[in-house]
């Protein structure tokens, strides 16, 4: 059986994801679901979302409604607390360095876009949708492999601009000094945020209640550590209307 919660999982909120798992796990095995006894760090993200055997794992919006829909089941959305979104939702912030002087985003159409990968809602789907609103898409791009390696490229000079879901970016605040040569130029639109799913065997409202049972659990630091508020549903259908680019 396999179980990840690697999509914001760096080394400082490693033990609270860990003692986070340990809760939902004994929730579920009282509710009769077979858990793992602790998460999964060695396969890919696709390789775990696709495993026969998945018990919980949370995914991107993107890829959820470009071919993982109908595969897994959706189980609930944590909600973050996030600034002018609403409950369940994120939205990514367009980041640049301190020094650029550049204040609107079409002045960027010609730059270089840093990104984590195409399959991702907030790193590449959100700010290209955004751009075509703005009449440009970006064109000169480098893909990173990861949100803390876009921030990165951008804070070295070898780009000019990132998007970053807001909780990755706050936490990147927190931990990353490179973070203090970048600032925020501005925010595109919410949309429903990344969803836990498990496998489509696994009865979906019993991992909701074991997830949301073990958020109320959560020790006071490691709640703030991981900032999760609660668990949301969020229909299947807000997710498959958000627009790619």
């Amino acid at each position: 059986m396999i179980a990840s919660l690697g999509v914001y999982d760096r080394p400082e909120t490693r033990a609270a994801n860990d003692e986070f798992w340990r809760l939902i796990r004994d929730n579920l095995r009282r509710r009769g679901v077979n858990a793992p006894d602790q998460l999964n760090h060695s396969l890919t993200p696709v390789q775990t979302w696709l495993a026969d055997d998945l018990v919980l794992a949370q995914t991107c919006g993107l890829p959820f409604r470009q071919y993982l829909c109908g595969r897994v089941n959706l189980v609930g959305t944590p909600d973050y607390g996030l600034k002018d979104c609403p409950p369940g939702h994120y939205r990514s912030a367009f980041v640049v360095r301190q020094q650029d002087r550049r204040t609107g985003l079409v002045e960027f159409a010609d730059a270089v876009f840093a990104y984590n990968e195409e399959m991702s809602q907030s790193g590449w789907a959100a700010p290209q949708c955004h751009a075509a609103s703005r009449g440009f898409r970006f064109s000169r791009t480098l893909a990173t492999g990861g949100h803390l390696d876009a921030a990165r490229a951008v804070a070295e000079g070898r780009a000019d601009i990132a998007a970053l879901d807001a909780l990755t970016w706050d936490m990147i605040r927190r931990f990353d000094r490179f973070s203090a040569r970048l600032r925020v130029l501005e925010w595109t639109k919410p949309t429903p945020g990344l969803p836990y799913i498990c496998g489509a065997a696994i009865d979906a409202d019993l991992v909701f209640d074991a997830v949301d049972t073990a958020i109320g659990l959560l020790d006071p630091p490691d709640r703030r550590a991981l900032r999760i508020r609660r668990l949301v549903r969020i229909d299947q259908s807000a997710y498959l209307s958000v627009p790619n680019p």
